[in-house]
Order: structure tokens, then sequence, then C-alpha cells
């Protein structure tokens, strides 16, 4: 999200030195003032810039603080524009009443209490900047949302090529070694179409493996983090030219909550996917620290490092794998830093968590070879 802005807010007033007064009180805010002497000219002013504040005079010759804000309110894109009116006259009730019937959002009475003024326009600048943080944050949803649904549509494609290309034809030959096998008159023949049967349902199995710890690691759930990360590491190190290492500190890495180390699980995926798709990188480290009441994750390579537009997470500039681990570290109230390291490129993910208690159906980390396999 872009840091804070500075807001414009508009002072409307037929009186020079008024507009001065109201400049003078409100200029310790640090905003943006722009001044107009006239409904006309506060028109062209609204027309040309965002304006998050109208500070409206009541009493003004030709059109008038009401008519203007009658006029205003037309707009659909000022339909909701804070209005201040500003009145030494129209104090009454029914006054009142009728200026929030013309889409005032609060009233000022004259002589101007400044603190009280300064504390009114800093109220609605807040509540703009953070409507206007909360769209933008809703824009970045949007975008985001619209490409995970392209990236789940390319993974499964990608997954209906592996299960027709790999799996099918391991099924397939295995199907035609079996009818062979069928129509077999010796005994020796038929065991060797058998021990080659055995061999293509092996590669079947084997791809089914793969598949499945794709989607989801087997062993998370009943294992736990540490012999996931580094079963995938090692089986990605076999398949991959990137030199691989991980390092957990604490050695003897704590269970965390399950769906805590899901998320830590996945964004080592997607960090490491982009590694190998984007980075052009020869080696890749993963560190993990929990330090008491945080874990802390890093990804680093040593590519070409990443764009200055996504270090500086500029609106639409971040791909979908970052999209997706910075949405993760926000679900548990972390925060996600990238940066690069001359070379290559550091992925760091922090956010607060508690390790939970050892149950009596949370295995310990120490388990056999067999059950890895």
């Amino acid at each position: 999200m872009s840091e804070p802005f500075p807001a414009n807010i508009l002072l409307v007033d037929d009186q020079e030195s008024k507009l001065l007064t109201y400049e003078a009180i409100l200029s310790q805010l640090g905003e943006r003032l722009i001044k107009a002497h006239s409904a006309k000219e506060a028109l062209a002013v609204l027309l040309k810039n965002e304006i998050a504040v109208v500070l409206l005079d009541v009493s003004m010759p030709e059109v008038d603080g009401f008519e203007l804000a009658d006029i205003i309110r037309q707009h659909p894109k000022f339909e909701n524009l804070a209005i201040i009116f500003v009145s030494a006259i129209h104090l009454s009730d029914s006054d009142r009443i009728i200026g929030y019937g013309r889409g005032a959002v609060d009233y000022v009475s004259v002589p101007v209490n400044a603190d009280l003024l300064r504390a009114k326009v800093r109220a609605f600048v807040e509540l703009y900047r953070k409507t206007k943080q909360l769209e933008e944050r809703n824009a970045e949803l949007r975008h985001l949302s619209s490409k995970l649904i392209a990236a789940q549509d390319q993974e499964r494609r990608r997954i209906a090529r592996e299960l027709h290309d790999s799996l099918g034809q391991e099924l397939t030959v295995a199907k035609m070694l079996l009818v062979r096998a069928l129509h077999q008159k010796s005994f020796s023949e038929c065991k060797k179409q058998a021990t080659d049967v055995t061999s293509a349902v092996d590669n079947a199995i084997r791809q089914v493996r793969n598949m499945s710890y794709l989607l989801h690691p087997p062993f998370l759930d009943e294992m736990g983090l540490k012999l996931a990360l580094n079963g995938y590491i090692e089986g990605l190190a076999g398949r991959s030219e990137v030199e691989l290492s991980i390092n957990l500190e604490p050695s003897d890495f704590p269970r965390l909550a399950l769906e805590v180390e899901t998320a830590i699980f996945r964004i080592v995926q997607e960090s490491l996917s982009n590694v190998f798709r984007h980075s052009g990188a020869r080696k890749a480290w993963i560190t993990l620290q929990n330090n008491e009441d945080h874990v802390n994750v890093r990804i680093q390579d040593d590519g070409k490092g990443i764009s200055q537009n996504v270090v500086d997470n500029r609106h639409n500039t971040m791909g979908v794998g970052l999209s997706g681990i910075r949405e993760r570290a926000k679900e548990f109230g972390g925060e996600l830093r990238i940066r690069n390291a001359d070379p290559g490129t550091i992925v760091d993910v922090s956010f607060p968590i508690s390790p939970v208690m050892e149950r009596e159906d949370s295995p310990s980390y120490q388990t056999s070879e067999d059950s890895l396999r």
C-alpha cells in the first residue's frame, strides 16, 4: 500500500481575509490548501483536482454555499465529498437542517474556533485518506484475484498435461503389457511381461506422488514443517540446476500451528518457484528463524535481482506469486520485505506467532526414513 499522501483541502469564500485566516489555521495540518473566491472558481478546482474536504462559506454573492453544495452533489464524483459549511448568520437548528440536507457533513460557526476547525478538518482528511487507501487495496485485491484465477487455470492445464502425458502414458503401457502377457504361452515370457508391468506401475506411482507432493506435502500435517521443507528442498534440488541449502534456527525447530506451517511452506515453495522461473540464479538459500514470538523466513538467491518497482511495492507491479506471499503474511499480522542483494534478491517474511504445545496426535520430528518414502 502507498505511503500517506498530502490531501487537497478546498477553501471557498468570497472574502480574501477569511481565506487567509482559514489558511493560517489549517496550515499546521501539513496538507495542500487551495483557495477559491467564488462558486465558479470552486467548481473549476473540483474538476481539476482530487479534493478531500471543502470548507465552504454559506453567505456568498451570486451562488451561495447552499446552492453550490447542491451543484456539487449532483456530480456522481462528489457524492461522498466532505463539505463543511462555515456561517456567521445561518446558525439556527433549522438552518443547520437545511445545510445537512444540502450535503454538509459538518457545520462551523463564526467566529471560528481554530482548534475545533483543525480537529474537524483533520478528522475528515483522515477519513478521506483511509477511504482512498481502502479503494487502492480493493483494486489490488481485484487485480490479484484476476491473476489468481489465471494462475489456477494455468495450473489446471499443467496438471491435465501431466496426467495425460506422464501418468496416462505409463498406465497405457502397463495395460498393453498386461494384454500381451495374457497371450504369452511360456511362463518365462509371461514373467518378463509382468516385470515390465511392475516397472510401468512403479513409474505411475512416482508420478502420482510427485504431483501429490506439489499440491500438498503429505507429511507436513503429520511430521511438521522441518521435515516437510527438508524433503521438498532435497527433491527439488535433484530436479533442478540451482544449488539449494536450508538452515533452521534453532536446529530443533518447534512445531507451529498447522495453518502457520502450511503458510510458511507455501511461502518457501512460491519463492523458490520465482527463483527458478525468473532469477537465473545458480544458488539459493532458505533460512527459518524462530525468535520466541516471531518467525522469520528468508529466501535469497544470487540471480539477476528484481525491479525497483517491485521492491517499492508499487501498485500492480507484483506478480501473483509475490502478491500471494504478501497476503499469506498479512493473514497472520506479518509483512513482506523485498530487496536486491547485489547480486540476487532477498525475500524476507516475518510474522508474530507462538509454537503450539505438542499434542498426542502430533508426532515429533524424530521419525524413520521409511516414513518419508
